[in-house]
C-alpha cells in the first residue's frame, strides 16, 4: 500500500517523528491554501482554506503501509486529540468535496493508493471564521516577542512554493520573506 502525506507547512521542515521518507516531492496536488488560522499559540499558520487559490502542495511517501498507522503517525506529529482532524481519501473512493476530489484525481495520477492531511479550518480566535488579511496582520504586528519569533519563523520556513496572497502581504508589510531552502 503506498500512501502519501500532503504538506504545505512545518511538516516540510520539522517533520520530526512521522514515519515519511526524508524527500518531499514538490508536486502535490493543487489545493486552496492560505495563512488563514490562527492558532492557539499565537502563530498563524497554512490550512486548506477553500476561498483561497489554489497553490502547488508538497508530499511525502508514509514509512508504514497501513492506513490506521499513517493516520496515527500524523496525529502524533501534530499534537491533535481529534482524529477527525487527520483527513484521508483512498484512490478508488468517490467523494464530492472539491478538495478530495482533487487528491483522489492526483493519487491516480501518481498511482498511490491513499493519501492523507492536516483538515485543521480557522481557530478559535477568530471566532471559527476566515480572517481578513488586515485581520491577520495586526494580529502579527501585536505579538508579544517570543511569540512573535515562533509567528515569524512559521511564516517564513513555509514552502517558497506555497506562495499566497495573504503571504505576499504579510512579506511586503513586515518583511517576513521566505528563508533560502536548506
Amino acid at each position: 500500500m503506498k500512501i502519501a502525506c500532503i504538506g504545505w507547512g512545518s511538516l516540510i521542515w520539522r517533520p520530526e517523528n512521522l514515519a515519511i521518507q526524508k524527500k518531499w516531492f514538490e508536486d502535490g496536488p493543487m489545493l486552496p491554501i492560505e495563512f488563514t488560522r490562527i492558532s492557539d499559540d499565537g502563530r498563524v499558520t497554512l490550512i486548506i482554506d477553500k476561498d483561497a487559490k489554489p497553490v502547488r502542495t508538497l508530499w511525502a511517501f508514509m514509512t508504514v503501509t497501513d492506513i490506521d498507522k499513517a493516520i496515527i503517525s500524523l496525529k502524533e506529529r501534530e499534537k491533535i486529540q481529534n482524529l477527525k482532524k487527520i483527513e484521508y481519501v483512498k484512490s478508488t473512493d468517490t467523494k464530492t468535496e472539491e478538495v478530495e476530489k482533487i487528491i483522489i484525481d492526483w493519487l491516480n495520477s501518481k498511482s498511490l493508493d491513499y493519501a492523507i492531511w492536516t483538515g485543521l479550518s480557522f481557530g478559535k480566535k477568530t471566532i471559527s471564521k476566515r480572517p481578513t488579511i488586515e485581520t491577520i496582520l495586526r494580529h502579527l504586528e501585536q505579538l508579544p516577542y517570543g511569540i512573535g519569533q515562533r509567528a515569524e519563523e512559521y511564516i517564513r520556513n513555509a514552502p517558497k512554493q506555497i506562495d499566497t496572497e495573504y503571504r505576499r502581504e504579510i512579506e511586503n508589510k513586515l518583511g517576513w520573506t521566505c528563508l533560502p531552502e536548506k
